[in-house]
């Protein structure tokens, strides 16, 4: 077992974007523990993905929702790290894991907006500070946000501010950790075809909508966000902290 080897924890990371960043890090040489909530055959094809690549790789289930289950899933990651990798800490988390509650900012739940903050930013906030003792000086935290933040789409109100929330804490944690030389950065992807809000970006009318919009004439591919990752956590990694870096394809420029 080679010690010099880097591992990653992605959030989410059966799916979507998720799982095309743990494909692009699994090619950069990148072993991988991977979370899921409720997608178990997903996540157990992924890890034979990943083996197949030649790499190291667990899934664990993690509801980000539920902080109340952290520290039970901080001892949990600890064993596997001790069991599959002879380790006691990982290099990179990815905070990848969310979903999307729509509606008209004058007809949204308080329900649903709650459902996003817990998931978006509470979870995030005391997921870190639970791993923190996990994670490597000179590691690397990536929270995923999203173009809307910058950008805006009517209904999407509830999800945009709770991101709005983790750029901010991208920035504090970069302040904070970097005495550790951890570095935290936050991806913001912009439409993408995934499964994300029902799949709207895959259908062919939102294709050519939001190709309109971008300055690359396309949408997004989850690889493009994974690629973005990968290169922030391996190739980019040593001298970029406490940034947004938009992968949107230009989208709305």
């Amino acid at each position: 077992m080679n010690a010099s080897t880097k591992i990653a924890l992605i959030t989410g990371g059966s799916r979507g974007i998720g799982l095309d960043t743990a494909y692009a890090l699994a090619d950069q040489g990148v072993d991988i523990a991977l979370t899921y909530r409720s997608g178990h055959n997903e996540a157990a094809a992924a890890v034979k993905e990943l083996h197949s690549r030649g790499r190291r790789a667990h899934a664990l289930h993690l509801d980000v929702e539920k902080s109340a289950t952290f520290a039970d899933f901080t001892s949990t990651l600890s064993n596997a790290l001790a069991q599959g990798w002879g380790r006691e800490q990982f290099d990179f988390l990815v905070n990848n894991a969310g979903s999307v509650r729509m509606g008209a900012f004058t007809e949204l739940a308080e329900d649903d907006f709650d459902t996003m903050m817990n998931l978006h930013v509470k979870g995030p906030f005391f997921l870190i500070q639970n791993l923190l003792p996990l994670i490597s000086d000179g590691g690397s935290i990536i929270n995923v946000s999203t173009g809307l933040t910058r950008f805006t789409q009517p209904g999407m109100s509830a999800y945009a501010t709770a991101k709005g929330g983790v750029e901010t804490l991208t920035r504090y944690l970069a302040k904070e950790l970097g005495e550790r030389g951890i570095k935290v950065n936050a991806v913001a992807p912009g439409a993408t075809a995934t499964d994300f809000a029902g799949g709207f970006a895959r259908s062919d009318h939102a294709a050519r909508a939001i190709g309109g919009m971008t300055t690359l004439g396309r949408v997004g591919r989850p690889d493009d966000i994974g690629r973005v990752i990968a290169a922030l956590l391996t190739t980019a990694d040593g001298w970029i902290t406490g940034q947004r870096i938009e992968a949107s394809g230009g989208m709305l420029l």
